[in-house]
């Protein structure tokens, strides 16, 4: 399936974005994480992405904007979102139809279901995750809950996303996460940066009640040697202080703020 767009909007109107009760609305955290988009677009259009895919879309107003904003230059581009809320991805489905867009929508929790599938194949991945710290058991509840229940420090779902996303990202793919101050980006950093990636604060935007980062992630070779090296010299090393230490070593922290700034 390709995607079809005949507005001439870069992003989704608000009017045109449908509702539920049982839906969340597109706010600060939504309008944030399309400017990201946006001021990253160029980058995006010469990536020439084959499949992008929204974890957790609610209204479809981010997977409307990212198609939008794309448009006729990505024409061969397959979008996809997915969502837990049954009545989210109904939304979206008018949201897109509203908009001339068309992507393939999928009923369930992340990407279960999904990941032989896409396995190594999603060149461009966003989320805006349940990220408001709230009591373990909000998690995952049924309805508009499930949009913002984070758990403890609002890192429960956040924490569930990012393998699955190391599952499914293609070797040139991108990651797009919205964060809080409270999920503590600067780890959230560290761990994938373990993984192999890079990783750079795109938008930062601070609200009456929060403060949002959006972290862009990418698989980076001399960052996957670095981590690698290192995990040769812990075997190696009798002295295996450094891996109990609570922050990484000055040379990797000074990376990080670089890519913070």
């Amino acid at each position: 399936m390709q995607i079809l767009c005949i507005m001439l909007s870069d992003i989704a109107q608000i009017r045109l974005v449908s509702s539920h009760p049982e839906v969340y609305d597109p706010c600060d955290d939504s309008f944030a994480l399309v400017d990201a988009l946006l001021a990253d677009r160029a980058n995006l259009l010469e990536h020439h992405p084959s499949i992008c895919l929204e974890i957790g879309c609610g209204s479809g107003y981010v997977i409307t904007s990212l198609a939008l904003l794309l448009g006729k230059e990505a024409s061969g581009a397959h979008y996809m979102a997915t969502d837990i809320n049954p009545h989210a991805v109904g939304v979206t489905r008018e949201t897109l139809e509203a908009h001339g867009c068309h992507a393939e929508l999928v009923n369930t929790d992340i990407a279960l279901g999904l990941e032989k599938r896409l396995a190594r194949s999603v060149d461009v991945i966003v989320v805006n995750p349940p990220y408001v710290p709230t009591p373990e058991e909000e998690v995952g509840c049924f309805g508009i809950t499930s949009s913002w229940a984070g758990g403890e420090n609002g890192r429960s779902v956040i924490d569930k996303i990012l393998p699955v996303a190391d599952k499914l990202l293609s070797e040139k793919g991108w990651l797009y996460l919205l964060t809080l101050t409270a999920n503590n980006p600067l780890e959230i950093c560290l761990l994938m940066r373990k993984k192999g990636y890079a990783s750079r604060i795109i938008l930062q935007r601070s609200t009456e009640e929060e403060s949002l980062h959006i972290i862009k992630f990418w698989r980076d070779l001399d960052t996957l040697l670095e981590v690698k090296e290192s995990m040769v010299l812990n075997k190696t090393d009798n002295r295996t202080v450094t891996e109990s230490l609570p922050f990484p070593s000055f040379s990797v922290w000074r990376n990080l703020s670089r890519n913070f700034n």
